[in-house]
């Protein structure tokens, strides 16, 4: 079952910076990981409830649990984080979610 890492940064204080760094280091380093099978970047431009302290998302598909903790262990990994953490390590919530299955009754 295919599981995905989210990144989840709040508004930097440079968004000009923080978009150049992103897109031009840490996307060459993240897309090098293993089992990747797929990424999507959104910017988020407000909530229901108007305003929000976040700016944008990262979603990283791979196949199942074992295939993103391979990728998080590979050296492409590490060298990914290592940089998310110099750059962004005060913005980013990570998690990992799993989709619900289509038989499960969802209240």
């Amino acid at each position: 079952m295919a599981v995905k890492l989210l990144a989840l940064y709040k508004k930097p204080d440079d968004v000009e910076a923080f978009d150049d760094h992103y897109f031009n280091v840490h996307v060459p380093l993240t897309e090098k990981m293993p089992g990747l099978r797929n990424v999507e970047y959104q910017v988020i431009t407000g909530s229901p409830m108007g305003k929000t302290d976040y700016y944008f998302l990262a979603e990283l598909t791979f196949d199942d649990m074992d295939a993103l903790n391979a990728a998080m262990g590979s050296d492409e990994g590490k060298a990914a984080a290592k940089d998310l953490m110099g750059f962004a390590g005060n913005l980013v919530h990570l998690m990992i979610s799993e989709p619900v299955p289509q038989a499960a009754e969802v209240v």
